[in-house]
């Protein structure tokens, strides 16, 4: 069997850094492969503004990809056309088209747009009596390559299972409310021994949180599950961003801090693009680093999902190194290395450790 069915992460992942001039314009991305986007999150890195997240799911009013939810906030959806300016107002074949509107583009402020491609906003209505899969109906898109789909569903009154299109079991999902102010609900299936049991928060510092908003029952292969609580699953409608690991390409893991700066090793088997990681124990922030925004090794650029702060740069107590087969934490602070606790980790390759030929990659 192949090491990794993707020779080229850049064709499902790709983080886009742009200087803002207040002019409407299309953006195109930089990786080795063209990548329409179907999920796209945009941050404002020179001031405080919120994060920006749209999905060629969730079109607006003009059939652009206008519907907005903020990582850093439990507020409902809204059309970013009816701010007065126009947000994105497309995917395109290799990148996406912005208007004027400040959160993504005023003059001279640097920003960063971390992208994912589904399945080119191509959709499928699971219809639950019809089909036997789930309890309730969705509408989803997949991209079985890179095990990434988009799932909206509700209102659903008490909830019940919701298919998620994968194939396979997910190891990460991201639900939130697009009609109602409710949290982010993160599933990560190595939060604790019983991640079914568990949440975290994506738009706040907390640690793990005991409820049922998971119905007590982990995800399969063709089905999540969610419980009666407002943030997943009662007469509002959702969104949900499933992912699942695939070999060589991205990853989502735990590691246990020792507060040092000899801090852990995680083997992910590939140099990551893209790692987002929240210590369970304590009230510290998610921390999201890339390569795009730091190295060409260390990565010392820290950005909080769950804050609207602007990019901090070269912080030293902040630090991760990327190599060829994982990442090295260099902090010795709570945020990504508490003493003795649980991490969980979101990585996404930049590039295979060995290609599916079984070519080792260039050493970086």
């Amino acid at each position: 069997m192949a090491y990794t069915t993707i020779d080229d992460p850049s064709a499902h992942h790709q983080v886009l850094l742009y200087t803002g001039n207040a002019t409407g314009r299309s953006l195109t991305n930089t990786g080795n492969s063209d990548l329409q986007p179907d999920l796209v999150v945009v941050k404002d890195r020179s001031a405080s503004n919120d994060w920006k997240v749209t999905d060629s799911s969730r079109l607006g009013g003009g059939s652009g990809p206008t519907r907005t939810l903020e990582f850093n906030t439990n507020g409902a959806e809204y059309d970013d056309q009816g701010e007065g300016s126009d947000a994105t107002t497309s995917f395109n074949s290799d990148g996406f088209t912005i208007g004027t509107n400040g959160n993504y583009n005023t003059n001279n402020n640097n920003y960063a747009a971390w992208q994912w491609k589904s399945n080119g906003g191509s959709t499928t209505t699971n219809d639950a009596s019809s089909t036997g899969v789930g309890s309730q109906d969705s509408v989803y898109q997949a991209n079985t390559t890179s095990r990434f789909s988009i799932v909206t569903y509700g209102p659903l009154g008490s909830g019940g299972t919701i298919a998620h299109g994968l194939g396979v079991v997910p190891s990460t999902i991201w639900v939130k409310s697009r009609t109602g102010n409710r949290n982010w609900c993160v599933y990560h299936h190595k939060l604790t021994a019983a991640p079914e049991t568990d949440f975290l928060s994506l738009d706040q510092n907390v640690a793990t949180q005991d409820a049922t908003v998971w119905n007590d029952t982990a995800p399969t292969s063709t089905v999540f599950s969610v419980s009666g609580d407002g943030k997943v699953g009662t007469d509002e409608t959702y969104v949900a961003y499933c992912f699942a690991d695939v070999k060589g390409y991205c990853k989502f893991g735990s590691y246990v801090g020792n507060a040092n700066s000899e801090g852990p090793f995680v083997y992910t088997g590939f140099r990551p693009k893209t790692v987002l990681v929240k210590n369970t124990a304590t009230t510290n922030s998610w921390n999201l680093m890339d390569s795009s925004r730091g190295g060409p090794n260390t990565m010392d650029h820290a950005i909080y999902t769950n804050s609207n702060s602007a990019d901090s740069a070269d912080i030293a107590n902040w630090e991760i190194d990327f190599f060829s087969t994982g990442f090295k934490i260099r902090a010795h602070e709570g945020e990504m290395n508490g003493d003795g606790n649980s991490i969980v980790y979101m990585a996404w390759a930049e590039f295979p450790f060995v290609d599916s030929d079984g070519v080792p990659g260039t050493a970086r």
